[in-house]
């Protein structure tokens, strides 16, 4: 069996939760945030200070989270889709507080029947 990649319909699906995602994150919406996670066990998030193992961890981080400096530029972003239920976003992104780091963010999408959902998910830090 071959997966279709790229599919232009589901491609712009996960495009547009990606950007709900987005906006979610600099704006501090918490519900949004954790709405858009797998409520899974299973679901892992490790963030540039922290390895969060299900979405009890995930939550509690979210929800303890200072909402000061979210604000972000992106560049580079890759949405990439496999057949209509897997996808993977990749994306740099930069923060005026912290001009000489560059943000790198990685999310596993497997779409539910609920909506498309981060199963996985990775950020960290390097030197700009």
């Amino acid at each position: 069996m071959r997966a279709e990649i790229d599919l232009p319909a589901v491609k712009a699906e996960v495009e547009a939760v990606f950007r709900i995602y987005e906006a979610a994150i600099v704006g501090n919406d918490v519900a949004t945030l954790e709405a858009l996670f797998r409520d899974d066990p299973r679901t892992i998030r490790y963030g540039a200070g922290e390895n969060l193992y299900g979405m009890d961890a995930i939550r509690a981080f979210r929800r303890g989270r200072s909402p000061v400096g979210l604000n972000r530029d992106l560049k580079d972003t890759v949405i990439t889709t496999y057949g209509t239920h897997f996808a993977t976003a990749m994306t740099l992104f930069t923060r005026s507080s912290a001009p000489d780091k560059i943000g790198r963010q990685s999310q596993t999408w497997v779409r539910f029947p609920d909506g498309w959902r981060v199963v996985a998910a990775h950020v960290s830090l390097i030197d700009g």
